[in-house]
Formats: C-alpha cells, structure tokens, sequence
C-alpha cells in the first residue's frame, strides 16, 4: 500500500508510521519510510536542523520543491511507501506561518503545483494509493504538545482549531479524496496500536488482491525464516 499520512503536528503520524513499518517487516516485506517533509527535517543532525531553519526563504522553498515532486516518483516505484505530510503540509504551514519571522516556513510560495503532485501519480494507474488524514480533538493535540513538546514545534497553541480546519479543506481538494483514496483516522481516544488496526479496516477495499491475501497470513509469534519444501512456502520460528 502506498500512504500518504497528513494531518495536523502531534496528531500521531510518525508513530502510526512505525507501527505500519514494523508491519509490514513482520511479512518480510520492504517499506519505503519519507518522514522527513516538515522543516527542518527531522531525519537530519541537530547541527544540519539548525543550519536549514536559518537559511534564506528561497532556498528553503527551492529545497521543498524539489524533495516533494521527487517523491512522485517515491510513490510510482517504491510498494508500500509511507509518507507524512508531503505536499499538503507544505500548503497549510507556508500559508498559515510564511509571514512569521519566528517561524521555519516560507511566505509567497507557489501553491498552484498541489494538485500537479497528485495529478503526476494518479496518470501511473497505481491500484493501492491511500491518502490518510489523521485527526484528534484540540484538547488532545494541545495536551500532547505539553506532554511531549517538539525540539523545532511548528504549529502554535492557540493556531490548533484553524490549522485542523485547514487540513480539512485541503485534504478536501486532493485529487485523491476525489477519486475514493482517502480515509479519516480520528486517534484522539486510540491507542496506536487501535489507530494501526483502524488503518488496516479502513484500506482493505483500496489495497490490491496481493496485499490482501499477505494480511490474511498467520504468522508465528517470534522472529522466523522462509524455507520451501517440495514447493511449499514455510515460516519456520527462529
């Protein structure tokens, strides 16, 4: 399955995002794992963090622009892709805090290339993109905020109710929710586990035949390996 998970900071993306991974390596199948769209992008150096949120507007832009079409490509050629935020982040956060001198994000953007993004990956036929809006209640975001504060948090408190609403309308513009690939994920009394097999319900009708029949394996408890005998496939524990 190809994700794309979007949905306001804290709502729990990355975590449902490992927790899928892990799923998926449990069937020995690859994952293609991008968490890395918000700025400054969280799979790089405490050092290399600081450096990207001080750099020019343009640059920034210029660096997104680049790092979002090429994962139009992520998604065509890479089975079960798991994305956060990619495209439609950028629209909610460059728009609600590209003005703000204290904020990462850059103003005066070019919004017109959102739909060109899905536009590119929908011409590919791919049979199993999902788009999954993430949600939570404004308590729950603002009380996980306190919790368990980001180093480089984006959003601002008292910005919750709006920034939702934002993710509402855009998610609701997407090509993908237009064409039958979106669900709604609503963690705010889940656990993660509970939002991973609220997930998995949710896709089985936009989930290809094969995947369908790999969820459907019994699997053992542990760790194991693959063997063939006389041509039958094995899980045998290890």
């Amino acid at each position: 399955m190809r994700c794309i998970f979007v949905g306001i900071e804290y709502v729990g993306k990355s975590t449902l995002i490992k927790l899928l991974q892990a799923y998926y390596q449990r069937f020995k199948l690859n994952t293609h794992l991008d968490d890395h769209f918000t700025i400054p992008d969280a799979s790089l150096s405490s050092a290399s963090r600081d450096v990207l949120v001080d750099l020019p507007d343009d640059i920034k832009e210029r660096m997104q622009r680049m790092q979002i079409q090429y994962h139009v490509e992520v998604i065509k050629n890479y089975p079960n892709t798991l994305i956060a935020g990619w495209h439609i982040e950028e629209a909610i956060y460059s728009a609600m805090y590209g003005t703000d001198s204290k904020s990462p994000y850059y103003g005066n953007y070019h919004y017109g290339f959102q739909r060109l993004y899905e536009s590119q990956v929908l011409e590919a036929r791919l049979p199993d993109v999902v788009l999954i809006h993430m949600t939570a209640s404004d308590a729950a975001i603002s009380e996980r905020m306190r919790i368990s504060p980001h180093q480089y948090q984006i959003i601002e408190e008292k910005d919750i109710p709006d920034i939702k609403q934002r993710f509402e309308e855009e998610v609701g513009k997407s090509l993908f929710t237009q064409k039958g690939r979106k669900i709604v994920l609503e963690t705010t009394e889940k656990s993660p586990q509970e939002s991973l097999d609220e997930l998995l319900e949710k896709t089985e009708s936009l989930i290809t035949i094969g995947e369908l029949a790999i969820r459907s394996l019994s699997l053992p408890g542990g760790d194991y390996q693959v063997q063939y005998e006389n041509g039958v496939r094995k899980m045998i524990p290890v």
